[in-house]
């Protein structure tokens, strides 16, 4: 297919694509077909310099932008690798998950809990069978940087969790900020969503979503800069509002500053807009975090 080099490609996280970068893509998934596309979108960061502040780069939001470019018929890549079924590894990882066994008792009776990073292999298989068979989203690549925890008291799984980057724009927390579109997309890698959060449902411990709310907000100030070197200063999520109430972000002194338009990450069309708005919850990590991500330190 002839590749047309244009100064009309859409952008990449925000960054203006030019001519002479496309035309770099373009040469690179034409020339190395027999690598996967995930092995393109890593070569093209690479190349491009589109890496995060450890200097890895940025392949899952690369990989999603090829294949936009493929969409416009810019760029042609590989047919996509046959995946391993999703039910193979939840199957799996279920049979090793453990006890199921309720537990009902207060928080002060429970051992101490903490947060377990997901770094092996089979911490991850346990976190992707019990999110996906228990969160009503189910289990997803996130999108971007993301870290993982088991949340456990000694050796009891008691639920799961995920912060990741957050949502490109977001108008109820934009103007919950007050900055600009300049100041968004330099200060926007300081703002992390909390995109998974689950307790078991065989887990009945009052006050318990709070608590590891409170502690997760502690700990990922720490892990993230350790891990992606950049200090994170504001924490998002959204709630289904058809489901939750959002009680546990309250208690764990979250702001409630509104609703999404419910049109969703993807739908840069505007095609689904009011579809399945939720709730906005924001959690600042710094007495002064409106004011850093205004001024950008």
């Amino acid at each position: 297919m002839p590749y047309e080099v244009t100064a009309s490609a859409p952008r990449f996280c925000g960054e203006t694509v030019t001519g002479e970068q496309l035309e770099l893509i373009q040469s690179i998934t034409k020339r190395y077909q027999k690598l996967s596309r995930t092995e393109l979108a890593a070569t093209a960061c690479e190349l491009l310099g589109w890496v995060r502040n450890n200097g890895k780069p940025k392949t899952v939001e690369g990989l999603r932008y090829l294949e936009k470019l493929e969409q416009l018929q810019q760029i042609k890549l590989p047919a996509a690798r046959k995946r391993r079924a999703k039910s193979t590894a939840v199957a799996i990882a279920l049979s090793e998950s453990g006890d199921h066994s309720p537990v009902e008792t207060s928080l002060r009776q429970l051992p101490p809990i903490s947060l377990q990073r997901v770094v092996t292999p089979e911490q991850r298989n346990r976190w992707r069978s019990l999110i996906e068979q228990h969160h009503y989203l189910g289990h997803k690549i996130a999108f971007g940087a993301h870290l993982r925890y088991l949340i456990q008291a000694e050796e009891t799984i008691l639920g799961c969790l995920q912060f990741s980057s957050p949502a490109w724009r977001l108008r109820s927390r934009d103007d919950w900020i007050g900055w600009d579109d300049a100041r968004r997309k330099l200060n926007l890698q300081h703002v992390l969503c909390n995109s998974r959060f689950l307790i078991l449902p065989w887990i009945q411990v009052p006050n318990l979503a709070s608590h590891v709310l409170a502690k997760s907000a502690k700990q990922i100030v720490l892990d993230w800069p350790e891990q992606y070197h950049i200090r994170p200063w504001l924490l998002e999520t959204m709630v289904d509002a058809t489901r939750f109430s959002g009680t546990c972000y309250r208690a764990a002194n979250w702001i409630g500053v509104g609703e999404t338009s419910g049109r969703g990450r993807d739908d840069r069309a505007h095609r689904r807009h009011g579809a399945a708005p939720k709730q906005v919850w924001l959690y600042p990590l710094h007495l002064q975090s409106r004011a850093r991500l205004c001024r950008g330190r």
